[in-house]
């Protein structure tokens, strides 16, 4: 078991800890660019061609899609009120501790925990992410907020997409269907060198507070995520990539909406790194519970 679960999160953090010491380097690396190429190229090339090529039973890609969509809803509910007791600002931590690191980590850990059945659902959870952060979060960290910003983004044509193909049981060309397969393999190594670039370049605050929120961030959504597989009815895999989906340390990108906005972006960076490095010990832990 214990090297069943080395196979599987070994690669995804070593490949996060050679962007960071390439950060640390200071080697060259254009941040914006490669997270534009992986967000509007790689990245729906992959998740394109991921659901076209899955065997899934369509009603499986609906029920999880359901889940995800009712879990953060009950994550929002379940968290807006601990932070409320805690003194903490809405603002600041309530999208981050709702929206994780679903692409960067949580792509390639269903991946090597489940391999392309799981790839395959775990996009689902990520598009759904993807559209509700592209709203919803920027509402919550702005104030303000508009669908439009959801339809800019190329992946959720891509799942859309995808999820149309796979239902319809249509086919691309074979040679098409390659070179949309080989854009996509670029995309997960792109997304781990990325996230460790990302952590290196940070400017932390507030350690201890970060653990604190961090810690109930992992336990929040661990129960959510299993009590809505329980109740939805998911099957064995899809109840473990949806836990696995939302128990993923705090995404980069609430630290570039919180610089944007304005929004106290090193105690969100503060989030984003401590809750990184606690998924060390979370990700192997919630892997031996699920295989």
């Amino acid at each position: 078991m214990l090297a069943q679960i080395f196979s599987i999160t070994a690669p995804v953090f070593l490949l996060a800890l050679a962007g960071y010491f390439w950060a640390r380097m200071r080697a060259p690396f254009d941040l914006d660019f490669v997270t534009r190429l992986s967000l509007t190229f790689s990245v729906p090339c992959l998740i394109f061609a991921t659901l076209v090529r899955a065997e899934i039973d369509p009603a499986a890609f609906r029920d999880i899609a359901v889940a995800s969509l009712v879990a953060y809803a009950a994550i929002t509910l379940a968290v807006a009120p601990i932070l409320w007791l805690g003194g903490l600002s809405q603002r600041t931590f309530l999208a981050p501790v709702i929206f994780g690191n679903t692409g960067n980590v949580g792509l390639p850990v269903a991946l090597f925990a489940y391999g392309e059945q799981g790839l395959a659902l775990a996009m689902v959870v990520f598009a759904v992410m993807a559209i509700l952060s592209f709203t919803v979060g920027i509402y919550m960290v702005a104030g303000v907020g508009r669908p439009s910003e959801a339809l800019k983004q190329p992946l959720v044509y891509a799942s859309i997409l995808g999820g149309l193909f796979a239902v319809m049981d249509w086919d691309l060309p074979e040679w098409l269907m390659s070179a949309l397969g080989l854009a996509g393999q670029i995309a997960i190594p792109l997304m781990l060198l990325t996230l460790g670039v990302s952590i290196a370049r940070l400017r932390v605050g507030d350690i201890g507070r970060a653990a604190l929120v961090s810690i109930a961030k992992y336990a929040v959504c661990a129960g959510v995520a299993f009590a809505t597989a329980r109740v939805v009815g998911l099957p064995e895999v899809a109840a473990g990539v949806l836990l696995l989906q939302l128990a993923m340390p705090v995404a980069v990108t609430n630290y570039m909406l919180a610089a944007r906005y304005k929004c106290d972006p090193d105690a969100v960076a503060g989030l984003v790194v401590v809750s990184t490095v606690l998924s060390l010990g979370v990700i192997p832990a919630a892997l031996a519970l699920l295989l």
